[in-house]
């Protein structure tokens, strides 16, 4: 018995004793299919292969970590340290005793919470070993591919996970896509954390927002409105998408502004 993990999109499924015969979140029209077809790999099986985690420290308080070699889609997690406990935000599909070991002397995890199904990873295999809840909107319930008593899904457009730490439920890429504010990000001025809710673009100075990024399907000016207003009036100063360096460092909020302004213009 495995807990298959897609090679195309990170995933990690219920355990079987075969792989899986499709991956719903591949074959949904806001992901794709390789090529070649549906293929499968297990955690154990990464191993063997010599994958590992990369750390980058990002700013005070705020951790990247990532897979190298790349896999599957790529994104890194970013582990926050709060006074209140730390917060692993999205997954990641592998980890290894190096990496718990690393987690554990950074204080461990109070909670997981994740921005949308495409991270949604090995996101079981950490809430297990840290023994910590997960968070997912119920919104994307059905996308889960490896039910468990860790996942708590939760209701509304604001989850508070501690006096720091707060989740908004914007859509858009997904009806339960979500961003994490960081009170004390950034100095104080505040951090968003967005997987792909809202993407960084090539020069860092601008942001975009999109149904599909692989297939380049476009949201429509209403869903990009009702983005920004749920987003509210949230202060930050930078933001931080999937990937490593995918930061925009200063005046994200306006920037970010300026580029639903840009974006609507464009479709119109």
């Amino acid at each position: 018995m495995n807990n298959y993990i897609c090679k195309t999109c990170g995933t990690q499924f219920k355990e079987s004793s075969y792989s899986p015969d499709s991956c719903p979140i591949c074959r949904d029209e806001r992901q794709y299919v390789g090529l070649n077809g549906q293929s499968w790999i297990t955690l154990k099986r990464l191993k063997q292969e010599g994958y590992n985690n990369l750390w980058k420290q990002e700013a005070p308080g705020l951790i990247g970590i990532g897979i190298s070699p790349s896999f599957a889609i790529g994104q890194r997690a970013l582990l926050i340290q709060t006074q209140k406990g730390n917060v692993l935000w999205d997954c990641i599909p592998f980890m290894d005793e190096e990496t718990i070991e690393k987690v554990k002397s950074l204080g461990g995890l109070n909670a997981i919470a994740i921005s949308h199904p495409h991270f949604y990873s090995s996101m079981v295999e950490w809430a297990h070993v840290f023994d910590c809840p997960i968070y997912l909107h119920e919104a994307d319930r059905q996308w889960v591919m490896r039910p468990n008593e860790k996942i708590v899904f939760w209701s509304g457009n604001e989850l508070k996970l501690n006096s720091n730490v707060v989740l908004l439920r914007l859509g858009g890429h997904f009806e339960g896509s979500a961003v994490l504010h960081w009170k004390e990000g950034a100095n104080g001025k505040g951090s968003l954390l967005t997987g792909d809710t809202i993407y960084v673009v090539a020069d860092r100075q601008w942001a975009s927002f999109m149904y599909s990024y692989p297939n380049l399907i476009p949201l429509s000016t209403e869903k990009i409105k009702t983005l920004i207003r749920r987003l509210g009036d949230y202060e930050f100063e930078n933001l931080y998408a999937a990937w490593f360096d995918a930061v925009i460092q200063k005046d994200a909020r306006g920037r970010v502004l300026k580029s639903a302004e840009r974006y609507i213009k464009a479709i119109r």
